[in-house]
């Protein structure tokens, strides 16, 4: 401290001096160049020149005085009188200072004690234009009026000493304080005695430790790290690559001043770990500090486990990455993928043809079919994927498929049955680089279902022993996958079958409709989806679309079910409404037999649209119970979604269904289809709608098959969520040249006059041959009509696939088929309609009903 306030001392004391020097200095340069100024100011000596200088002189002297800021400009003639002086007084008197200098031509400068007190002045001549000194001029400055300059300046020295001192002060007290922690406060002997501690630890531990600067020059290194790397005892202060006997890979690390941790490096013979850090974190010079261990003992051991845990590793990802889908095939994949390169180079999977079927394979190796083949390179010489193999008994897959154990082969070369029985292929192997095999059978539950076969080639080394169990875990792990994929190729094989057979195998030959239809089964499984075309009578169509609630064999079931009870009722001619009504009956009677069976069976649930289309007056007639509305493409391309009542699903009971009637322009499709199509759990069912009018938009002429394809591919994943069934049924209308309709009055006289009629057009058509069987018919009809029915009567009769007759009156009486006996006079009239119709029944409206009857058009008359 005393230090510190010593040398603020001497630095204070040496700027007051400075600044009086500096002051000094400057006072004697202003007075010099004002007086040197004025001297050879213009009109000076022409001033002097008058007989009156003072009166030209005096006010120039006062201004130029003042401007510069000094206290006099005297003038004054050769002789050292006055001619000029700030004191009019002293006007005219001797001019005080030494003048002989001036007179000589120089400017000369002096410090006196004149009229103004102590004075610092300067005198310059002033000469004529011949060079001759004609007069002088003086100007000076109060010797107190540059003490004063200094003066003002001594306060802020002084302060700035102090603020100096403060901080030095501050700044000593600071640096005491931190020594104080870094030594804990020890004394010199204390320090001593610890650095003689940390040299002793430092040159006893069994780790290597050096010290390198920012240069490469190795500056400490103790006796471990001279040891590990045989460094000279006189290594200290030299540079590490001049440093003879290290690996390069050492000596670029040690010079790269770069941060390593637990890099491996060679040392001779020995394997050391090292771990670099700089020195300059905390503040100190740049460099590096360095430490080794050697682990060369460890290395074997950690080797060891290093394998052991990537054969763990190996195991753990075969047991995630092997069994992701129930498909066999994806699964030997699987096997093949995870075992190379890890394990194996090549890996070939061959299972029993049957296997991919679903069904039980063969105990002998043939038959066997390569799933998979993966490998490093794609030209290995082994058989290729998807060829079926039959491998004699001599080959390791033949007898590790007989014995049911693994078989390891170390060196292919000296297995010479194998080499004599097809020395040929043997030697594409051998060349190729193939020279270590195991093969292992793959077995789950008691079945054998193939082979695993796992090659090495090239430099790899061969199998050993203990990779023979690592292969038998490996292929038990997958083969108990490949096998729930086998059994669940045949049950979802079996459920589709069943499925399959409950749909419709060929839509029925009709005039009505162009219909085209798709049906997808669910990703996971067999589903509840449907969908039905019917001819009716007076060729009608109907059309169904149904889903069951759930996926499985009990959906498919129950779709069966209901797909036949659909049909049964449209037998009997029934309204949509009125169908779905009896349908909702089925559904409930379900449920109540399967939860009387089992406790814990759910509440069937299904949905279904049914639609009947009449090509003769082209109105379609619909309901739907809980399903979604049909689609509309109008014949001007455009798509629209009728509002159409929803009704209830079926199974709920207690509510009526609603019908619609649309009357629909010849060649409009009606597109019927489950939620499957539409509903994606990454999207709204609004936008699944919207999707489906912009695929069938735009294209009124494309027929309907190409349009299930389209909206199936602009709609749909490769393989959906949910079972999809999608019908779209273009109408057709019946030509007016092929219906004929009369009004009947109630009078049995008409029935003659009828049957002349309908004769009449038959010649018309051509169906002449059909005049009889057609006149008894309607006969028949009509007496019945009329004898039991009521007005309003008419009689149409249809040409299309089938000469058809209707008979329509206003009564609901229900007529029906009697057997006469050999005595009764009547009673036959219904039952020759039987005889000699193909088809008859009855059919009710709103008011009243229509029976018809049908009769096939002779084979040599093609139908409409």
């Amino acid at each position: 401290m005393a230090l510190v306030v010593l040398l603020v001392a001497c630095a204070v004391f040496a700027l007051v001096l400075q600044s009086q020097r500096e002051t000094g200095s400057e006072a004697r340069h202003r007075v010099i160049a004002v007086a040197t100024t004025f001297a050879h100011s213009p009109g000076v000596v022409a001033a002097l020149g008058t007989p009156d200088p003072t009166k030209v002189l005096q006010p120039a002297a006062e201004a130029g005085r003042k401007s510069a800021g000094v206290d006099f400009i005297v003038v004054l003639n050769t002789h050292g009188i006055r001619y000029t002086h700030p004191l009019p007084d002293l006007i005219g008197k001797p001019f005080v200072g030494n003048i002989g200098p001036s007179l000589a031509g120089k400017v000369y400068t002096e410090s006196v004690n004149g009229p103004l007190g102590r004075e610092v002045q300067a005198i310059a001549p002033v000469k004529n234009t011949d060079g001759k000194v004609i007069g002088l001029v003086a100007a000076g400055m109060k010797v107190a009026k540059v003490t004063g300059q200094v003066d003002r300046q001594l306060p802020i020295i002084l302060g700035a000493g102090a603020g100096a001192l403060a901080l030095a002060t501050a700044g000593t007290a600071l640096v005491g304080r931190r020594l104080q922690r870094q030594t804990h406060s020890l004394a010199p002997d204390e320090m001593t005695r610890m650095y003689n501690h940390h040299d002793a630890v430092l040159h006893s531990v069994r780790e290597g430790v050096l010290i390198v600067d920012d240069d490469g020059r190795l500056l400490l290194a103790n006796d471990e790290a001279r040891r590990l790397l045989e460094l000279p005892q006189d290594v200290e202060g030299r540079r590490v690559p001049e440093l003879s006997g290290l690996e390069p890979g050492m000596v670029r690390l040690l010079v790269s001043g770069r941060e390593a941790t637990d890099e491996v490096h060679f040392a001779g013979d020995r394997l050391l770990v090292v771990n670099q850090r700089p020195t300059d974190r905390g503040g100190g010079p740049k460099g590096t500090v360095v430490t080794l261990r050697d682990s060369t003992e460890l290395q074997a051991v950690s080797g060891r486990a290093q394998v052991v845990s990537e054969r763990l590793k190996l195991l753990y990802d075969a047991g995630v990455g092997i069994g992701t889908t129930l498909d066999v095939r994806r699964t030997a994949e699987e096997l093949a993928r995870v075992a190379v390169p890890r394990f194996a180079d090549f890996v070939s999977v061959d299972l029993a043809d049957a296997v991919l079927h679903g069904e039980e394979p063969a105990t002998t190796a043939t038959d066997l079919r390569r799933i998979a083949l993966c490998g490093i390179r794609d030209d290995p010489p082994l058989y290729d994927k998807g060829r079926l193999i039959t491998f004699p008994p001599y080959t390791p897959q033949a007898r590790g498929y007989a014995s049911g154990r693994a078989e390891l082969l170390a060196d292919l070369s000296v297995t010479t049955a194998w080499h004599v029985q097809e020395a040929e292929r043997a030697k594409e192997i051998l060349d190729f680089g193939f020279h270590s095999l195991i093969v292992a059978p793959i077995r789950a539950r008691g079945v054998l279902l193939g082979m695993a076969s796992f090659w090495r080639c090239d430099r790899r080394a061969a199998f050993d022993q203990e990779e023979l169990a690592l292969a038998e875990e490996l292929v038990a792990r997958a083969a108990v996958n490949i096998d729930n994929a086998r059994r669940y190729t045949r049950e979802h094989a079996l459920a589709v079958t069943l499925q399959r057979s409950l749909l419709p195998r060929a839509l029925p030959e009709q005039n009505a409709l162009v219909v085209g239809y798709r049906y997808l089964p669910a990703q996971s499984g067999v589903s509840g989806d449907w969908f039905d075309v019917t001819p009716l009578s007076g060729s009608r169509v109907a059309l169904a679309v149904g889903d069951v609630v759930g996926h499985g064999l009990h959906a498919a079931a129950t779709m069966g079910r209901l797909r036949t009870a659909v049909h049964n009722f449209s037998a009997l001619d029934l309204s949509p409404d009125e169908l779905l009504s009896h349908l909702d009956d089925l559904v409930g009677r379900i449920d109540q037999d399967e939860t009387s069976m089992e406790r814990d069976a759910g509440v069937v649930g299904a949905t279904c649209l049914y639609a009947i289309y009449d090509p003769v007056t082209r109105r379609c007639v619909m309901a739907r119970a809980g399903h979604l509305a049909p689609a509309l493409i109008h014949p001007d391309g455009s798509v629209t979604f009728p509002d159409l009542p929803a009704g209830p699903p079926l199974g709920l009971g207690g509510m009526p269904f609603q019908t619609a009637e649309l009357d629909l322009a010849e060649g409009t499709q009606l597109v019927l289809y489950t939620d499957g199509l539409i509903e994606e759990r990454t999207r709204d069912l609004d936008v699944g709608m919207e999707m489906l009018r912009q695929a069938l938009a735009g294209h009124p002429d494309r027929p309907p098959d190409e349009s299930c394809q389209a909206v199936l591919e602009a709609l749909l994943p490769s393989r959906p969520r949910d079972d999809v069934a999608l019908l779209i049924a273009r109408t057709q209308a019946l030509p007016s040249d092929r219906i004929a309709d009369w009004d009947v009055p109630l009078d049995p006289a008409a029935v003659a006059r009828m049957r002349s009629a309908v004769s009449g057009k038959l010649d018309e058509w051509g169906l002449s041959d059909l005049g009889f069987t057609m006149e008894l018919v309607l006969s028949e009809l009509l007496t019945n009509a009329i004898r039991y029915g009521s007005a309003p009567l008419r009689v149409r009769l249809i040409y299309d696939r089938m000469l058809i007759c209707e008979v329509a009156d206003g009564s609901s009486t229900s007529p029906h088929l009697r057997y006469a006996a050999t005595t009764d006079e009547g009673g036959r009239g219904l039952f020759l309609v039987s005889q000699v119709a193909d088809r008859w029944g009855t059919r009710y409206m709103p008011q009243g009903k229509v029976i018809w009857a049908e009769l096939a058009l002779p084979k040599v008359i093609d139908a409409p």
